[in-house]
Parts: structure tokens; C-alpha cells; sequence
């Protein structure tokens, strides 16, 4: 089974080698604002809980991490993991409404 963290890791990476492929800007870079950008800092969030849960995890295997902190590290990059997952499947669901409409 997948981490959530490993989960969020695998799917940022395939977001940065779609934007490298397509030329666009890179999360956290400035860029035209908007919808777009809103999305790319949440996204950029989320690869950050999900980086920073790592690091904690691998802390605690060497032993200078409270296990608290670790918890509460993993506990906050699911739910990063869980928002981005909703908001995309609410992207999705309005595109394919849109797509319905007649014309």
C-alpha cells in the first residue's frame, strides 16, 4: 500500500514533468495569478506537508523526532492529500458539467 506522503511525492513529480513539458511556470513561481496559481500554491502545500511528514518519519527512525510531532506531521499531510484529492474530483465533476451542456 501507498503512503499518502509517497502518494503526494509521486503525483508532484508528475506535475513538475508536466509543466516542464508544456513550459509552464513552476509552483511557487509568479506567474498570471488566478484560478491557476491558486491551485499550483495548494498543490505546492501539499508536496511541502507531505516533504516535511517525511522528514519527520525519518527523524523518528533515528531517534530525534518526538513521536508526537511525527503524528502530528503525517496527520497534516493526509489531510493536505485529502483536500487537493477533493478539490480535483470537484474540478472534474464541474468540467463534465460543463461538457453536458448544450450548445
Amino acid at each position: 500500500m501507498v503512503s499518502a506522503a509517497a502518494a503526494a511525492a509521486r503525483y508532484a513529480s508528475a506535475v513538475s514533468q508536466s509543466l516542464k513539458e508544456t513550459g509552464e511556470a513552476a509552483p511557487g513561481r509568479a506567474s498570471s495569478g488566478g484560478f491557476g496559481q491558486a491551485l499550483e500554491e495548494a498543490l505546492s502545500e501539499t508536496l511541502r506537508s507531505a516533504k516535511e511528514a517525511d522528514a519527520k518519519a525519518m527523524q523518528a527512525l533515528t531517534g530525534s523526532a518526538n513521536i508526537t510531532e511525527v503524528v502530528t506531521a503525517v496527520a497534516r499531510a493526509e489531510l493536505a492529500l485529502q483536500t487537493t484529492v477533493a478539490i480535483r474530483d470537484r474540478v472534474i465533476q464541474a468540467y463534465q458539467e460543463v461538457m453536458r451542456m448544450p450548445i
